[in-house]
């Protein structure tokens, strides 16, 4: 099975050397609480999408080290013996709790919290931070193309320029969950059940000695899927109208409808108009067009606006790397310890006012407008409240205070679930195919202003009142 394997040392190094550091000075064992967030949403979106929490579970759940890994330590003379034999006993115990895949999420609240021994806690970092900053970033991208296109179908084709082997697999996974209906990677079908779509290369096109040869061999062996690429040598000359030959002669008699063309190149906006008239007078007007081509959101959008007879679209190398704004930014803070069950908040502070954390244990809120179902704001609450739906709940913006807003008539519900309790885990992950559709219905849940891809409407995410004075006591006891 594809990503069971042991990624234990998947890590930074100083995991390691402070873990060592946490065992020789008996911190090892001290109850510690941690948070995964973000602090900007890519491409000055307004929005990101959840996603990787998966591949968090799968890697939690195997965590140990092997006679290998404790040798590799070993060799690197850093580590004490009483370490090295904490580790080759290790066995995970914390508790999780983190926000399910395929819901928005916003910059600054806990999309992870991990609570237990700082050794287990800190060392779980870098693979947290690894799997949910590339799927929420490539998910996130995925669902602005979605958008672009209006309802038309768009398709994962990045494989060949993802970084790397995984991120294809679960670069496929993550788009999946954004909106994609399909992938071109076989693997992520395989694995996750995500619908494997592709047609034929131009080599296929180039392999015979003429393109009415190469279409014709395809619908003989393809006849109930025969989608032909026309732009080998050119469309509206040679492509299209031996696309029409091939299923005139081929597919018709045989009672087939041939399934679509693919574009690859030229004016695509130009061409998908000409070739559909085409289509349409030789009476094929149910012969889908197929867009691809260095795609993003905005080139799909301005195709669409100018009028482009494109039915769907091919996304790749600009949706699997998510060039625009590759890099998603989640971090990973110390928020709280423990002693003698009494939690005591910690804050990073930083001249950087962006940089400055929310201590605590925390509870992220999401609150929903009774009537139309939209989502009003994000709270995040210190762990042990709870908001009352059934009465008036003041929000306010925790950067300009005098900013407020009393709100009735809502739905509050808790974003984070259970997820490890004592180092088992108590969850049980939907299929791929459940979080793309949660996705799907917790987006219709966005208001329109804040999905624009220019100067989006700023969604609030506040604090309650206890966190925001938990917080600002921290700031004057370090003379902020």
């Amino acid at each position: 099975m594809y990503g069971k394997e042991n990624l234990t040392m998947l890590t930074d190094f100083y995991e390691l050397t402070m873990a060592n550091g946490f065992f020789e000075n008996g911190h090892g064992n001290q109850i510690t609480y941690f948070d995964m967030f973000f602090r900007k949403v890519p491409d000055g979106g307004g929005v990101a999408i959840m996603a990787g929490l998966d591949q968090v579970i799968q890697y939690l759940k195997n965590l140990s080290f092997s006679a290998e890994d404790i040798a590799y330590l070993r060799s690197k003379k850093l580590f004490s013996e009483k370490f090295l034999e904490y580790l080759a006993n290790f066995k995970f115990c914390c508790d999780v709790w983190a926000i399910p895949e395929g819901t928005p999420i916003f910059p600054h609240e806990p999309l992870i919290t991990v609570r237990g021994p700082a050794i287990q806690a800190q060392f779980v970092e870098t693979m947290i931070l690894l799997a949910v900053n590339h799927q929420s970033l490539i998910a996130t991208k995925t669902n602005r193309i979605v958008r672009a296109a209006s309802g038309r179908a768009v398709m994962e084709f990045g494989s060949r320029r993802a970084q790397g082997f995984n991120g294809a697999v679960y670069g496929a996974r993550a788009a999946y969950i954004g909106g994609c209906v399909g992938t071109a990677c076989a693997i992520a079908d395989r694995e996750f059940g995500i619908p494997a779509l592709g047609t034929m290369a131009h080599s296929w096109v180039q392999l015979f000695d003429n393109e009415y040869e190469a279409f014709k061999a395809y619908a003989q062996v393809y006849p109930q899927s025969c989608t032909l690429l026309v732009d080998t040598y050119n469309v509206l000359k040679s492509g299209i109208p031996n696309a029409i030959r091939v299923f005139n002669e081929v597919l018709v008699p045989n009672g087939y409808r041939p399934k679509g063309i693919r574009l690859d190149s030229g004016d695509i906006t130009y061409l998908s108009k000409k070739a559909r008239k085409m289509l349409d007078d030789a009476g094929f007007p149910d012969c889908q067009i197929c867009a691809s081509n260095s795609l993003d959101e905005y080139i799909i959008r301005d195709m669409i606006l100018q009028g482009a007879c494109v039915d769907t679209f091919g996304v790749g190398e600009r949706l699997i790397t998510a060039s625009s704004d590759p890099v998603f930014g989640g971090v990973y803070k110390l928020a709280a310890v423990e002693k003698d069950g009494v939690i005591t908040p910690r804050i990073k502070v930083s001249e950087n006012v962006a940089k400055i954390t929310n201590p605590g244990f925390k509870k992220v809120w999401r609150l929903f407008d009774r009537d139309s179902g939209k989502a009003i704001a994000d709270v995040i609450t210190m762990h042990d409240e709870v908001i009352d739906d059934t009465k008036p709940y003041e929000i306010f913006d925790p950067e300009h205070v005098w900013k407020r807003k009393t709100i009735e008539n809502f739905i509050a519900k808790p974003l984070q679930a259970e997820i490890f309790r004592a180092g088992e885990c108590v969850y049980t992950s939907p299929s791929v195919q459940n979080i793309r559709e949660h996705c799907r219905h917790q987006m219709n849940t966005i208001w329109d202003e804040v999905l624009r891809f220019e100067n989006p409407h700023r969604y609030y995410v506040d604090l309650s009142q206890a966190l925001w004075d938990e917080k600002h006591k921290l700031l004057s006891q370090h003379g902020q």
